[in-house]
């Protein structure tokens, strides 16, 4: 029974998720999006972190969904605006962070990337293996605001295309069972 015992134990030490012990605290404290749902763990890369005056904290998964809480929170101030890093995904502040837009690379909640980065070489680089152009965090946030529209629509119609499929999906299960 011991060897057993020993077994699961070991089997449990191995299997178990070295996330937990890595997971950034604010991943960890908001695993998800407030917006959308997406877990902000896949996308350490844009996820975001506002704080407010008030003592909110509002966890989004990018840019996109960052803007719309700053719309409907239009009373009161952030206090503080975090950004993943695209490189190391440790959060740094928003506002001074060098931004890019643009690029071969798709953005997350949207259709054009805008991605943050800690230091204007490491911008560069991304704009010299990937295109687009550097940035300041108003650029970024002035070109999330004008895009959203077309980007919801984008967002609503890959949704609505995802859940077709899968009730296609459902159906052909359906059809083999009878």
């Amino acid at each position: 029974m011991k060897p057993f015992f020993l077994l699961f134990f070991i089997s449990a030490l191995f299997f178990s998720s070295p996330l937990s012990a890595e997971e950034p605290s604010d991943i960890a404290a908001h695993p998800a999006c407030q917006y959308c749902g997406m877990y902000r763990h896949k996308f350490a890369h844009s996820r975001m972190l506002i704080e407010y005056d008030d003592g909110n904290t509002i966890p989004t998964c990018s840019i996109h969904c960052a803007a719309i809480d700053l719309a409907l929170k239009i009373n009161t101030a952030p206090a503080s605006i975090k950004v993943g890093d695209y490189n190391t995904k440790e959060l740094i502040d928003a506002e001074t962070a060098i931004w890019v837009l643009g690029g071969d690379i798709d953005g997350v909640m949207s259709l054009q990337g805008k991605w943050a980065f800690g230091s204007h070489e490491a911008a560069a680089a991304f704009v010299a293996a990937h295109g687009g152009n550097i940035a300041t965090f108003d650029e970024a946030m002035e070109v999330t605001y004008t895009h959203m529209y077309n980007d919801t629509k984008n967002i609503r119609k890959k949704r609505q295309n995802k859940k077709m499929k899968m009730m296609e999906h459902q159906n052909m299960g359906q059809m083999h069972d009878h």
